[in-house]
């Protein structure tokens, strides 16, 4: 059997650039290297619907954005198969058996459950009129691991690109595949997760320092983002925050400006954008030594983003 990719996004809003340092630039790279058989790119609606059921409308709208980010980034239809979620009855039905495979105790243990509830402002325990969070947790949500394990399976996907955020999610694909096939015989294919070459898009912060962009925590830059919006929230960026003077030594370890450029910026920009400096190192060596302004740091990146 060749090897099948199968990826995708909840349309619970536009993509940003963490969607696409993180799987988005991978994917257009995989479908055009002609290595797998099959490539399926879904826009979970379904999983959307778990933190969006009071919405459906904005669900509906969101699909168009995704597809519309998807195009303009470069996935081929005529390569790749892209498709809805809700659209596969299919998908629901296997992930109802599944969930006769898994404990609500894993599930708990889950990392990015665990993260995406934070983020999302569930609470088991919320005091009464406390409005900061949301009331319980929906079981649609909570399980969604296990949907994603059927969306996997159901295509007999060897290859799921994503980022280091999801390697628990995939984990948990893998013990459902042992599971089922030491049960019913072998049947499913075991999926193997495709991180980022790139080490600083393993996990891309956001604009404001905070360990993750999240369209929840206004943190994003979009790819829809007009050359305007994106200046705006590139000369916000959260840098060093002892780099008060030009003049003073700045670091660039924790410097967003600086994992952004390590993520897009190539030697060939310099020449373009830059050319003070024949690469980012040399750049880099500046801002620690002090005499380097991060305003023309950020100018940079906007150049590059853009």
């Amino acid at each position: 059997m060749g090897k099948i990719i199968l990826t995708g996004d909840r349309p619970t809003g536009r993509l940003h650039l963490g969607h696409f340092v993180g799987s988005l630039r991978r994917r257009v790279e995989l479908q055009n290297s002609g290595e797998f058989e099959k490539i399926f790119i879904m826009i979970a609606d379904a999983q959307a619907l778990t933190d969006n059921f009071d919405n459906p409308e904005k669900v509906r709208q969101n699909i168009i954005e995704v597809a519309l980010d998807y195009l303009s980034c470069g996935l081929d239809p005529e390569k790749s198969t892209i498709f809805i979620q809700s659209q596969v009855a299919e998908l629901c039905e296997l992930a109802f058996y599944y969930m006769n495979l898994v404990t609500v105790q894993r599930l708990q243990r889950n990392p990015t459950v665990k993260t995406e509830i934070q983020l999302r402002g569930f609470s088991e325990n919320t005091a009464e009129g406390d409005t900061t969070q949301r009331q319980g947790i929906p079981v649609g949500f909570f399980t969604y691991p296990i949907s994603q394990a059927s969306d996997i399976t159901a295509f007999r996907a060897t290859t799921v690109p994503a980022g280091a955020d999801q390697e628990p999610m995939i984990e948990q694909a893998r013990e459902i595949v042992h599971k089922f096939n030491s049960t019913y015989g072998e049947t499913l294919v075991e999926p193997s997760i495709l991180l980022p070459t790139n080490s600083a898009c393993m996990r891309l912060p956001g604009t404001d320092g905070k360990a993750k962009m999240s369209k929840s925590l206004g943190n994003c830059i979009y790819l829809s983002d007009t050359p305007k919006e994106v200046k705006q929230k590139v000369m916000s960026m959260y840098t060093d925050p002892d780099h008060l003077r030009i003049e003073d030594p700045g670091k660039v370890e924790g410097n967003c400006v600086f994992t952004y450029l390590d993520a897009f910026c190539r030697d060939e920009h310099f020449e373009k954008y830059l050319p003070d400096y024949k690469n980012l190192d040399e750049m880099k060596d500046h801002y620690r030594r002090g005499g380097l302004g991060d305003v023309k740091c950020k100018k940079l990146l906007i150049a590059v983003l853009e």
